[in-house]
């Protein structure tokens, strides 16, 4: 179990201009060498939605989110904003309350649905041309679609781009070794004008394998300094 006293808690919404050089990435690969060969099926996160191993899910909205909505939101109304592995999060129909749009992706059916349950939505259920096995989510009553599939498989030619992305849970929980084709994907659902907040977790990663993994400051800027 995660000794949350050596946690710390990090919270991203900058536009970074520095990219990590060659010898910022030789200090990365030192500092994530104790997870880089750390790797969890898909199938394990859904067996912990099975059995209810969800610790991660927070009952209540996000603090950081509430503290920082008005620097996503940048003054605009109707905002179509992203999750990445989404989850069950109470974050989606607080946004989607205000108005906003919500999409998210979560491999879980069971995560999706509970989502819908607990919220006290109604929703219709249909398969993703686009991604064969895939199915989309759709509330009947606010604007939310929930896409369960592989998180790499979705792209913007499904939902366009967007211009908030909310990302509590997502980079600290793949696997270490993607981090690089993660950013890309992310980068590619940005439109120009996208608002990207992102919370990490810093630890000593020689004391615990997670996930949530460990996300060091260097290597948010060499993964997003680009954008």
């Amino acid at each position: 179990m995660l000794n949350f006293n050596f946690l710390s808690s990090v919270l991203w919404l900058v536009l970074f201009k520095t990219v990590a050089g060659s010898s910022g990435q030789r200090n990365i690969s030192r500092m994530l060498a104790p997870q880089a060969e750390r790797v969890m099926a898909l199938g394990e996160w859904e067996q912990r939605w099975q059995e209810n191993r969800t610790g991660f899910h927070q009952p209540t909205v996000h603090k950081m989110l509430e503290k920082n909505i008005d620097k996503v939101l940048a003054g605009r109304t109707g905002v179509r904003i992203f999750f990445p592995l989404c989850g069950k999060a109470v974050d989606m129909k607080w946004l989607a309350d205000m108005g906003h749009s919500v999409v998210g992706v979560e491999i879980s059916e069971n995560g999706i649905k509970q989502f819908f349950e607990e919220s006290n939505l109604t929703y219709s259920e249909e398969p993703v041309p686009a991604i064969p096995g895939a199915k989309v989510y759709k509330s009947s009553e606010k604007n939310i679609s929930l896409y369960q599939c592989d998180l790499y498989k979705f792209s913007s030619s499904i939902e366009g781009q967007f211009g908030a992305i909310w990302d509590r849970g997502s980079l600290v929980a793949i696997n270490p070794g993607d981090r690089e084709k993660y950013s890309s994907l992310i980068r590619s659902l940005m439109a120009k004008d996208c608002r990207y907040l992102l919370d990490t977790l810093l630890y000593n990663p020689e004391l615990y394998n997670g996930p949530p993994f460990f996300v060091p400051d260097e290597q948010v800027h060499s993964l997003f300094g680009e954008c």
